[in-house]
């Protein structure tokens, strides 16, 4: 366990804060496959931060979750009971902002919206269901708080009950990332558990884990300069081999040791490990399959020892917070970078076209930029915007005649760093009306949005209609697009190479649902050459 009193640095500095919103106080609650943890925390500085509390409740939300696929109501129950008390823990420790996520066994239930309705309700939790990326995203950011990330790429694993999050990341950012549904509670059930021998349970982990590959392509470019291990089996595994510590707390666990004690974990049964190594029993029954996946993804990185930080999504979740509180403009720069990387590593997954995607992004970006007295919209919005303008035509790839349809279904079926669950399908639905018709409530994923929701979604398709009009022949043209309002009329001032006649008319064309949305209308002033895009 780590010390309350234990001084720690988070992500990042922030600049120009305002001292008078220190100390501030913030909470995390992560809602795991294997457990519920909860960490209250005080920011004495945008860079220092001490724990007030760190707890770890023992609800397995992945027990039967994973065959059945459905959370059984006694476990609902006793997470609706810890929230509670999460929630009364808050009030008392003065808490000023917090986050409360779900992974793997609430994301993949057939009735997680059920459980995340009833917090909301008998606790006024707000639980957001959380995709693979997200956790990775997290993790990155509690570890880079804890380790020199400076040197080469790190392989991030990080493996909980549910799934191991594998990704390849440096101290700027996450660069390639992958979710396998190898955790630990999913391989106990999946397998068989205690009842099966070790030889056997050990055979048929490697059977699964064998699908795992790094990007050879994003190897040839840099070096993995070290494994970094996240989650509670990790740590447990480095208190068993004794493996030492720095004075910032970080773990190294050479692999010849973890190949021992995974040995000798097999070899004893669950009662026997939990007298051996001091273990509860919802510890000792998933340490074996760990340090088989462990064994494992260190083989893959070819590394001779694991690293250990002892930090995870909660500790990412608060570093998180008051980035997002004492450095809005900063930490949505930061999300919108990650998930730009994340959109084109997808894009080029589709062979969508690149410079196209990025062009449309970058006008659709400045058009927000400069209508924020008309939309109303914040930074969660722009973000949205980003990641469908990016990613509008990536649907070409099963064909043209419908592709936005298509790319709203691919874009609603993946992962995207800092995009949650909820807003996957307002980035999806954007994407989709980029062309064609206007929203109706006949649409798949458009009738279950909210009022609110559809009113940002058809604010941000009406933009990316105009931003996508503006390179119709993807000839990048249009350099810059400048925004004058006058009267009813939104002028656009355009600067290209070319007579950007057939610009002119495309916008024309798609500025219908611009016109209605904002009871304006998108008028042309003559086009202004400047220099030919290199």
């Amino acid at each position: 366990m780590t010390d309350s009193a234990r001084s720690r640095r988070p992500t990042a500095s922030v600049t120009e804060t305002s001292p008078e919103l220190f100390p501030f106080r913030v909470g995390a609650i992560d809602v795991g496959s294997n457990a519920i943890r909860f960490l209250a925390a005080e920011f004495s500085d945008p860079n220092h931060w001490v724990e007030l509390a760190n707890e770890r409740l023992p609800i397995r939300m992945g027990h039967s979750t994973f065959l059945t696929g459905r959370l059984a109501d006694e476990t609902m129950a006793a997470a609706v009971e810890a929230m509670a008390s999460f929630r009364n823990s808050f009030d008392t420790l003065g808490i000023r902002g917090y986050r409360a996520v779900a992974t793997s066994a609430v994301r993949e239930s057939e009735n997680g919206g059920e459980l995340v309705r009833r917090i909301r309700q008998e606790t006024g939790i707000r639980l957001d269901t959380i995709t693979g990326s997200e956790e990775v995203r997290l993790v990155w950011l509690a570890a880079r708080g804890r380790l020199d990330l400076r040197e080469g790429t790190w392989l991030l694993a990080d493996l909980g009950g549910g799934s191991l999050e594998l990704s390849l990341a440096d101290r700027e950012g996450i660069h390639w990332s992958v979710s396998h549904q190898f955790g630990t509670v999913r391989l106990l059930e999946d397998l068989g558990g205690p009842t099966t021998s070790p030889e056997r349970f050990r055979k048929l982990v490697s059977e699964y884990t064998n699908v795992l590959q790094l990007p050879r392509k994003l190897l040839k470019r840099t070096r993995v300069s070290g494994v970094v291990a996240t989650g509670g089996n990790a740590e447990i595994l480095a208190h068993i081999v004794s493996a030492p510590v720095d004075a910032g707390g970080v773990r190294t666990m050479p692999i010849k040791a973890l190949k021992q004690v995974a040995g000798s974990l097999g070899a004893m049964s669950v009662s026997e490990r939990m007298e051996r190594f001091d273990l509860h029993e919802d510890r000792a029954d998933v340490v074996f399959p760990a340090a088989l996946v462990y064994e494992r993804v260190a083989t893959l990185a070819e590394a001779d020892e694991l690293v250990i930080p002892g930090v995870g999504v909660k500790e990412g979740i608060v570093v998180d917070l008051v980035e997002d509180i004492t450095g809005p403009a900063v930490h949505a720069t930061r999300l919108e970078q990650q998930l730009l990387n994340a959109a084109v590593a997808l894009g080029r997954r589709y062979r969508f076209d690149e410079t196209h995607g990025r062009h449309v992004a970058r006008l659709s970006l400045s058009l927000f930029d400069q209508l924020r007295g008309i939309h109303g919209l914040g930074a969660v919005d722009r973000k949205i915007l980003l990641g469908a303008a990016l990613l509008h035509d990536i649907g070409q790839i099963v064909s043209y005649r419908r592709h936005h349809k298509h790319s709203l279904y691919l874009i609603y079926n993946s992962e995207l760093p800092g995009v949650t669950s909820e807003e996957t399908p307002m980035v999806a639905l954007v994407a989709r009306y980029h062309r064609r018709a206007e929203p109706s409530d006949e649409h798949e994923h458009w009738n279950e949005l909210e009022p609110d929701r559809r009113d940002r979604v058809r604010k941000l398709a009406a933009i990316l209609r105009i931003a996508d009009a503006l390179d119709r022949e993807h000839l990048q043209r249009v350099e810059r697009v400048g925004v004058q309002l006058d009267g009813g009329r939104v002028l656009l001032d355009l600067t290209g190479h070319g007579d950007l006649l057939l610009e002119q008319w495309a916008v024309s064309r798609k500025a219908r649902m611009f016109n209605s949305t904002f009871d304006l209308e998108v008028a042309l002033l003559p086009a202004q050459r400047g220099p030919a895009l290199i």
